[in-house]
């Protein structure tokens, strides 16, 4: 009977999908692949964007966080806002003033070819190593609710969602997945809700009962206030501000749903209503994992090691009761398309603009579409080959594992468009690549020392170290633009 629902809502979910797409009826071309047009509508921008950030993980990996750090990830959240208002006021002004198509080209314009080529692979690295991350957790679910029973390989579930999303992207782009990602979003929410309400109703519990229950759990601290944890309150608060700047502001993905508004001030309006919507989303996803919790140990039920796998396994077993199973799966089946659709998208963009230089090379239109279906192609099959390294090797919670990676790739872009914005100078273009290879490299050295010698622990800051060091370099490897060493030149000397 599980397999029965699991498999009904993923038909039912596709083909609604599917139709969706095709009623859209996208032109195909490039244009409507890289910018709609510049012609979406900023509420559905806004609202599409949150089943695109926040993704299968959160429905998952946050409820099951709440076992070892309680409700304090929404410190992080609060910051996240703060990130969103800097990336509304800051970056999307820079953006819309250059009509950039990738945010990257920036770099060439500031620094020059290699920055431009640096920034972008960067990106790539990130960009694949976390929408991989979050596809496979979704993969793993929807694997040991209905295709591992039946004795079929994992491959093959990797291959089924991957070749769906493969075929509505291909051809609309970006046109198609603003559109996609609202109904993908709605759909992820209302699961959320529906999964919610089963838990209440096994413990019998009412609205004011659900809220009694958190604020008396142990696990519903939701503010950290001791100075030497890794959850407090201004760790968090910063971590959080810096990290939106860089997974959504300086990433090709999120920035370029933005970039298809009519106008600039559509974008920040979008940008800031998803920053606001940020805050209760993952507050349910938080009180969700404190229900859950409370639910096991009322009913004797043995928690997994992960958290990751505790909502999986109360529905899978039946715990929750056999209505629940429809909406979870269709939440998490939107959940995966949502996130990695957009990651597809995007990387297919960023090497089309940023590497391949499509755009600037003047080829007819139809080598240029038949060299982006190449590449998304391709695309495809490397996330397929990043899931197989998640398969084999990853461990811990996955939202956990997405965040320490970030410090790690982001870092270097943070450092380059900090030190573009926010300095006078001209850095060496040559110099860049190492720099951005470096900076990482001395982070993962200094993380391995420092609870050796220092007994400290590096949390999601390694991102800042990161960007720092990145951002020293430059400055080390640069001097003053043509105009400000011609004034420093003619200044009066004692002679004079």
């Amino acid at each position: 009977m599980l397999q029965f629902l699991v498999f009904s809502a993923l038909a039912i979910y596709i083909l609604v999908l599917i139709l969706f797409v095709w009623m859209a009826k996208s032109k195909g071309d490039n244009n409507a692949f890289f910018r709609a047009g510049r012609r979406s509508p900023w509420l559905l921008v806004a609202f599409g964007m949150i089943g695109a950030s926040i993704s299968g993980v959160s429905l998952v990996s946050v409820p099951g966080w709440v076992a070892s750090n309680g409700m304090t990830y929404i410190q992080m959240c609060i910051g996240f806002f703060a990130g969103y208002i800097a990336i509304a006021f800051i970056l999307l002004p820079l953006y819309y003033r250059l009509r950039l198509t990738s945010i990257y080209s920036y770099l060439a314009q500031r620094f020059g070819r290699r920055s431009h080529v640096t920034g972008a692979v960067f990106f790539l690295l990130s960009k694949l190593t976390g929408a991989a991350a979050r596809l496979y957790l979704a993969c793993v679910v929807l694997h040991e609710m209905a295709i591992g029973p039946l004795g079929l390989p994992f491959w093959l579930t990797v291959l089924a969602v991957l070749g769906a999303i493969f075929l509505y992207t291909r051809r609309g782009g970006i046109e198609n997945i603003v559109r996609t990602d609202a109904l993908q979003t709605f759909c992820m929410l209302a699961a959320t809700v529906c999964v919610i309400w089963a838990v209440a109703d096994k413990m019998n519990l009412t609205l004011p009962g659900v809220a009694d229950t958190i604020a008396g759990s142990p696990m519903g601290e939701m503010f950290c206030w001791d100075v030497a944890s890794t959850q407090f309150f201004w760790r968090q608060f910063i971590n959080g501000a810096f990290i939106t700047i860089v997974m959504s502001g300086l990433d090709q993905d999120m920035m370029q749903k933005n970039l298809t508004c009519k106008s600039l001030t559509d974008a920040q309006k979008d940008m800031c209503l998803y920053g606001v919507c940020f805050i209760p989303v993952n507050f349910l996803f938080l009180a969700l994992g404190v229900l859950l919790y409370t639910f096991a140990a009322q009913e004797g039920i043995a928690t997994p090691d992960s958290g990751d796998r505790l909502l999986p396994m109360l529905v899978g077993s039946g715990a929750l009761g056999e209505m629940v199973v429809f909406p979870f799966t269709i939440g998490i089946a939107a959940a995966a398309l949502s996130s990695a659709d957009s990651a597809m998208t995007s990387l297919t963009t960023s090497i089309c603009v940023d590497l391949l230089q499509l755009e600037e090379k003047g080829v007819s239109n139809a080598e240029a579409v038949k060299t982006r279906y190449r590449v998304h192609t391709m695309v495809a099959l490397t996330f397929a080959l990043c899931i197989a390294v998640f398969h084999f090797a990853g461990s811990g919670t996955v939202i956990d594992t997405i965040y320490r990676m970030a410090g790690y790739t982001y870092g270097p872009l943070l450092g380059l468009f900090s030190f573009g914005l926010f300095t006078g100078r001209k850095a060496s273009d040559s110099a860049v690549p190492f720099i951005a290879v470096l900076s990482p490299l001395i982070c993962a050295l200094l993380d391995y020392l420092a609870p050796l010698l220092w007994n400290y622990h590096f949390s999601y800051e390694l991102l800042l170290l990161n960007a720092s060091l990145t951002f020293l370099g430059l400055f080390i490897f640069s001097e003053p633009k043509e105009g400000e060493r011609h004034s420093e030149s003619r200044q009066p000397s004692a002679a004079d």
